[in-house]
């Protein structure tokens, strides 16, 4: 294996973990045996965005999905992540990626365009009052939190409302100007309420701000951005002139964000390590090019969907061999022969391969049977199918799903395809993990 360049320095302040709940959240008793391995890989904190996960009461009861944590099961993970000495920090979307709320009849007034569901009107003094209320419904079942983090990122059709249109129109508002309002009049309400939070807010809405506007808007001393960037060739230079940026509009703390999942597909089923390592290495280099007191720590992002209404990416137990490889190259400054080792001793894999989605064994870890399940099925049994289904010409000409569902057949042809059919099943008894 080649070995990567060691970094002089892994010093990333808090690694999280970051846990999306809005696509197959995981059951209490799998956090339970994740947990203590996230800490022994080098986690030290969570990053939980709960969307429709959280019991929200009262007039926000709506937003609940029907398979909610339950404020004990919440209770639960918060001791649990206490327990094994994980600070914990909510996610909360309160602008943009809002589907989850505005979907719903009761909010739906609220949209910033009236047939879009993913970005909230700053200009309704209701939309305030409905972020609020979420915010302090959530709050009110963590003690000691340090951090709150408002989401905001991707505020897609901002300024294309009728009520924003109007308020252009005027020559001395932007579209700039008034994402900046609603993000600072969301951290004005943290800080005002809770006094001992800071908010943090994805950047991507900030970055191609002028420094004017941005230094104007007071901003930097209410909140900090979250740096978030998933590629394998993230660009060291340009990050570090973006961090001297907001440095200069007068942000004095900044995160990083980067991904072990999610980020390589809408839906990707099996994680691409080597892509997610890489991604890992190139922010050690920006870490190492920064005062190290501006870096609060780095979120390891997890992106179980892309928004609400898509599909799946890979599990979270399939992306557990990735998680570990990043979090042990961020703690070990980078990866070598003897991390690798680690890491499988950690996943009682006998040989883990980073550029390929196989390995020698099924592992150890909590989820590793999924793991085994899911690869087999995109190395074996989707082929199989694809092929069987897909490219017989006796199965797409005479059993295509119209034939299927109406159950026209002609006995000629099933004699064509049957032999086919009968060995697949035949393989699948053979190999039941399939």
């Amino acid at each position: 294996m080649e070995e990567n360049k060691m970094t002089s320095s892994s010093h990333c302040g808090l690694h999280l973990v970051h846990l999306d709940l809005k696509g197959a959240p995981p059951k209490v008793s799998y956090l339970a045996e994740l947990f203590p391995l996230f800490r022994t890989l080098g986690a030290n904190g969570l990053l939980i965005e709960y969307e429709d996960m959280f019991p929200y009461e009262g007039e926000l009861k709506p937003l609940r999905a029907e398979h909610a944590y339950s404020a004990t099961e919440i209770k639960e993970i918060l001791n649990l992540a206490k327990l094994h000495e994980l600070e914990v920090i909510p996610l909360v979307q309160t602008f943009g990626h809002m589907e989850f709320v505005l979907k719903h009849p009761e909010f739906s007034h609220l949209r910033e365009v009236e047939m879009f569901p993913n970005a909230l009107n700053p200009h309704k003094e209701e939309s305030l009052v409905l972020v609020n209320a979420m915010i302090n419904q959530v709050v009110a079942m963590h003690d000691g939190l340090r951090w709150f983090h408002i989401g905001s990122d991707e505020v897609y059709y901002l300024g294309e409302g009728e009520e924003s249109k109007h308020w252009l129109q005027r020559k001395e508002n932007s579209t700039e100007k008034l994402c900046l309002a609603h993000m600072k009049a969301v951290a004005n309400y943290v800080i005002s309420s809770h006094p001992a939070v800071k908010p943090i807010v994805w950047d991507d809405m900030l970055r191609g701000v002028s420094e004017e506007t941005l230094t104007e808007s007071g901003v930097a001393q209410l909140m900090e951005p979250m740096i978030w960037d998933y590629a394998p060739d993230l660009d060291v230079d340009s990050k570090v002139l973006l961090i001297e940026k907001y440095q200069r509009c007068g942000f004095p703390k900044l995160w990083f964000a980067s991904a072990f999942k999610g980020a390589t597909g809408v839906n990707q089923s099996l994680t691409l390590i080597d892509h997610h390592l890489k991604n890992h290495l190139q922010w050690l280099k920006v870490a190492n090019s920064i005062p190290a007191d501006m870096l609060q720590g780095i979120a390891l992002t997890g992106w179980q969907r892309y928004d609400h209404f898509s599909v799946l990416c890979e599990l979270l137990p399939v992306g557990i061999p990735s998680l570990a490889v990043c979090l042990q190259a961020l703690q070990n400054g980078g990866y070598s022969e003897k991390v690798k080792e680690n890491v499988e001793k950690q996943l009682g894999l006998s040989n883990l391969e980073i550029d390929t989605f196989t390995s020698d064994s099924s592992g150890s870890f909590p989820g590793s049977d999924i793991f085994t399940l899911v690869t087999q099925v995109c190395f074996y049994l989707k082929p199989s199918v694809d092929e069987l289904l897909e490219r017989n010409r006796y199965v797409t000409g005479w059993f295509s799903p119209y034939h299927r569902k109406r159950k026209i057949l002609h006995p000629i042809m099933i004699h064509h395809f049957q032999p086919d059919v009968l060995r697949f099943c035949a393989a699948t008894k053979r190999h039941p993990a399939m």
